[in-house]
């Protein structure tokens, strides 16, 4: 049973991905998830905000003391010497460069251009194989417009690309009028993949304390029906690479991702529930239903149920959606 699948311009054994999550701070969880069998991992994200804050808080606080009085010319180590939260990422993407064989891809998480965007730089000195753009910017604004904003998402892909030869994706959400439109503005602007989609934590009010707190959930299988679709609209008018993630939790779900036309399934919340072993449950899952249907490989289902491969391509547009409501009893 063939399970190769490529990705990012990598061979992998198969296509079972960890996202972006909180595994990957521990070295030992990362080599469990690849003893499990996972052929590459995402890292946890590098956020914006992370760099601005550790930036400006040390530029401060030199600013501050080093004219006070004379023995602190040297009571603050200069900048280079500061171990602060970018630096500690950059840390932990050499220890998993030394601890497992599988591609480690980092993620940056930000929102708007600017001097974060230098970090990418830094990420692929530290020996990162590649890196995930996970772009999170919901408006709130009245003059934030729809093409402002895909403005800025190509323009933060085109100040990263020249900052890093190794390979790039970008993480979006779903939020998009025109969303292949957008894609096929970020390949013509050079993205190596495309990873669909980015959940959206929704924040909640506690009507106890008046507060707005945070709220996160777990994924469920429904929720794969989103990145399924997008997977079929989107694997027959793009060339590059695309990864499938949010309701990734069994071997079956995979399958349905590779037939959509998905390179890569990431998974995180099953992970996160059951555990790095569960990803053997999943490479199980995919061996045992290929040999019951007789697929040899990967390569052989993938794309077989894209929308230009199917006998009904409105199956995935709007005519099921008139179907579904029309029979719904």
């Amino acid at each position: 049973m063939n399970l190769d699948t490529s990705y990012l311009g990598f061979n992998l054994k198969n296509p079972v991905v960890p996202s972006a999550s909180p595994l990957s701070r521990d070295v030992d969880t990362v080599k469990k998830l690849e003893d499990a069998g996972a052929s590459a991992i995402v890292m946890y994200s590098l956020f914006e905000e992370q760099i601005r804050h550790e930036v400006e808080e040390i530029d401060f606080f030199m600013d501050q003391g080093t004219d006070s009085f004379a023995e602190s010319q040297s009571f603050f180590p200069g900048g280079h010497d500061f171990i602060r939260g970018p630096e500690a990422y950059l840390k932990q993407i050499r220890a998993l460069k030394e601890a497992v064989d599988i591609p480690i891809i980092a993620s940056l998480n930000g929102s708007t251009s600017g001097g974060w965007i230098d970090y990418a730089r830094r990420i692929q000195e530290a020996g990162a194989d590649a890196l995930e753009l996970n772009i999170y910017n919901p408006p709130s604004k009245v003059e934030e417009t729809s093409t402002l904003i895909e403005d800025n998402i190509v323009n933060i892909l085109r100040q990263v690309k020249v900052q890093v030869t190794i390979p790039v994706s970008m993480k979006l959400g779903h939020y998009f009028s025109a969303l292949p439109a957008l894609a096929k503005r970020l390949e013509e602007t050079g993205v190596d993949a495309l990873a669909l989609f980015n959940r959206f934590y929704q924040p909640d009010i506690d009507l106890e304390k008046l507060e707005v707190v945070p709220s996160v959930h777990l994924s469920t299988p429904d929720n794969l029906r989103m990145p399924l679709r997008w997977m079929a609209v989107l694997s027959t008018l793009l060339k590059v690479d695309l990864g499938a993630t949010t309701g990734v939790h069994s071997g079956q779900d995979v399958i349905k991702l590779m037939m959509a036309g998905a390179d890569v399934a990431f998974t995180c919340s099953s992970l996160l529930k059951f555990g790095p072993e569960h990803v053997k449950t999943i490479l199980n899952e995919m061996e045992t239903w290929m040999e019951e249907h007789e697929y040899e490989s990967v390569e052989q289902m993938k794309g077989s149920m894209s929308m230009k491969n199917v006998s009904d391509p409105e199956a995935f547009m709007r005519s099921n959606y008139m179907k579904v409501l029309s029979k719904y009893k």
